[in-house]
């Protein structure tokens, strides 16, 4: 056990499930305001006050077993809230969260770790091999629960591992997390403050319907704070997690025996920090795929790995993850991207793959020393395609001179930054990737460097529109292509105003016009639509609204100089927080059933959905139809081939 305590501060912990007056359907624009009466208000939870069950608080008394008991009657009951009043409840045991149970932590209350090696032990796990050992075991904790639904932790005060918990692997009797959950439905995670948590302040794997609000994690003086695995449908606000190893960290893992998947995911308006290692990251574990993740409004400060880190190691397809209002400081490696090849997953998994990665309006600077932003694919299958950067600004530390422009040194089986060696640019670095597009964006350094700001090698459609570069003084070029088909540099100039320096090998230049767009308004769509101006953020004059119903459609005629596979971008807004599916038909064939448009969060914030399409050349229709009697999202427009 860890020798180190110190006092806990203030604690609280509950868990609130809210019931909302029902709405209308959803639709981008109500046709007909209708009068709702509210429903009854529903009974206020049973409460369980854990000192009528025999807890003291006094700090010094083990109250972990009046906890149990509390729990045991509100679960028995049907649900309920425990309570903790203000006070100190020592817990040297594990403490076996149930099903329709919140803990409810008041102000001034803590729960708190101990260190006499009294907790459950690990439970014995085939499926060690595939994961570090905190990944494997779930017994081991301070709060533990298994298959349970609608549970939650809520309040404003402190569950503190108070120097108690394990940083490595635990012996028994020593725990290693302060909350350890899997396979739960409906769990609340708000208002309350996770303090020196062992190798984890939270750990989830396989739960779905997440909902946290103002969680505090202070964890820097351990591990990691909040490791979110193979779990679905997740809606962080306002979190604060200070942790040493990783803040954030989105996993999939095989401690479950089984490869799951991940995603519908946004977390908006938080703070993260690092010490030693990722912010904001995905893996490494990465058996099962990643789709539908939102970042926005968030600042980082402070991590010695990445900043946004975004890994496939074990044979993942992440994709369909957007980045936007975010600013970063003294981060050693600002963005990340990675496919690897460890397969440390069952079932013989392959190579992973990164596509559909969108930043905008990310600002960063690192730290000495610092890794290069990088994306770096495998060949084949694990190319990472589909990346674009809208005002991503850049500042590194600098301070390299001239070296090789060759490929550097790359181990595939780990994840880290620096299993990459020194990056030759001293700004971006590509490799294996294809359609990267930066716009409006720019890097500098801190201290003259040597190397060019940008290296692409062996790349197809690597783009850049109006980028600005600072240039270092003995630097060969600015930007250099190698073996690259299809770069274009357009607009774009160093930060003194001159043209940049572009050399390359192996490459050709393809400037022919970016995709052609589309706009909704100007095609065809069903009877009772409109075109409205009323939500801003569109391109063009306006978008299409269409009715609520079924069948309702938008149709765009593309055009394509020749046969073959094309990348069709939809722009559409749902302010709603349910999916609008769509049916996308080309030429009068369903070639994506019902592919999801989930919720944007605002009917002003527009983002994307990519469908890859065979188109014939000349002219080819393409129909969205709302599969649901919500109707279409709004839509904005397409963009199409050049």
């Amino acid at each position: 056990m860890k020798s180190l305590r110190r006092t806990a501060a203030t604690a609280l912990l509950g868990f609130a499930l809210g019931l909302g007056i029902a709405q209308p359907p959803a639709g981008a624009e109500p046709e007909t305001p209708r009068t709702l009466t509210a429903p009854a208000p529903a009974p206020a939870a049973a409460e369980f006050n854990v000192r009528d069950y025999g807890a003291a608080g006094n700090g010094s008394t083990n109250d972990t077993a009046a906890i149990n008991k509390a729990i045991t009657a509100a679960n028995t009951a049907g649900g309920g809230i425990v309570r903790f009043p203000s006070g100190t409840y020592e817990s040297k045991n594990t403490i076996r969260m149930k099903s329709n149970v919140t803990l409810q932590l008041d102000a001034g209350s803590t729960i708190s770790g101990n260190g006499a090696d009294t907790y459950d032990p690990p439970e014995p796990n085939q499926w060690d091999d595939y994961q570090d050992y905190g990944h494997s075991h779930f017994h081991n904790a301070m709060i533990y629960g298994d298959n349970l639904s609608n549970i939650g932790f809520t309040g404003s005060g402190v569950i503190d591992g108070d120097g108690a918990l394990i940083t490595g692997n635990p012996k028994p009797g020593e725990a290693d997390k302060i909350i350890s959950l899997t396979r739960c439905k409906n769990l609340t995670l708000s208002g309350i403050t996770l303090r020196e948590g062992g190798h984890f302040a939270a750990l989830i794997n396989n739960c779905d319907n997440v909902v946290s609000d103002r969680l505090t994690i202070d964890t820097a003086m351990d591990r990691d704070g909040w490791n979110i695995i193979s779990t679905t449908n997740v809606k962080i606000t306002n979190a604060h997690l200070e942790a040493n190893d990783d803040a954030l960290a989105f996993k999939s893992d095989y401690a479950l025996g089984a490869k799951l998947n991940n995603g519908h995911v946004t977390v908006t308006d938080s703070y993260l920090s690092a010490g030693c290692c990722n912010a904001l990251m995905f893996g490494s574990e990465t058996c099962g795929d990643f789709t539908d993740y939102r970042f926005e409004r968030i600042t980082i400060k402070g991590s010695d790995k990445s900043g946004l880190g975004l890994v496939s190691m074990d044979g993942a397809k992440i994709s369909d993850v957007h980045y936007k209002d975010i600013t970063m400081t003294d981060v050693r490696s600002p963005i990340m991207q990675k496919v690897g090849t460890r397969k440390r997953c069952g079932n013989n998994p392959g190579v992973g793959s990164i596509s559909n990665i969108t930043y905008t309006n990310i600002k960063a600077n690192g730290t000495t020393p610092s890794f290069s932003p990088t994306l770096w694919g495998e060949s084949g299958s694990g190319r990472i395609h589909d990346i674009t950067f809208t005002d991503v600004d850049i500042t590194v530390p600098g301070g390299n001179g001239t070296m090789s422009t060759n490929p550097p040194s790359n181990d595939p089986k780990d994840y880290n930054p620096k299993a990459i060696g020194t990056r030759p640019a001293y700004g971006w670095y590509i490799r294996n990737a294809d359609n990267v597009r930066f716009t409006d964006s720019e890097v500098r350094f801190a201290a003259n460097d040597g190397r060019p700001s940008v290296i692409a090698d062996n790349s197809t459609g690597v783009r850049f529109t109006r980028f600005t570069a600072q240039r270092g003084s003995n630097s060969p070029s600015d930007l250099l292509f190698q073996s690259v088909d299809g770069y274009c540099v357009a607009g774009s100039a160093n930060t003194n105003g001159g043209a940049l320096r572009i050399s390359q090998t192996g490459s050709s230049q393809n400037c022919g016009g970016g995709p052609s767009r589309y706009e909704a308004e100007n095609a065809a769509y069903s009877t009772g639509s409109t075109v409205d101006s009323d939500h801003t953020g569109y391109s063009g004059t306006g978008f299409v609204n269409t009715p609520n119903t079924v069948g309702a459609y938008v149709e765009w005629t593309v055009n394509a100089t020749e046969a073959g596979s094309a990348d069709l971008v939809i722009a559409y807004a749902n302010g709603t927080t349910t999916s609008r599916p769509l049916d996308i038909a080309v030429n009068g064939v369903t070639v994506a059933a019902a592919s999801p448009f989930a919720g944007t969060g605002a009917w002003t914030t527009w983002r994307t959905v990519t469908v890859p399409v065979a188109l014939k050349a000349g002219a080819n229709t393409v129909r969205a139809t709302a599969t649901t009697a919500n109707g279409a999202p709004n839509l904005d427009c397409l963009d199409g081939p050049a």
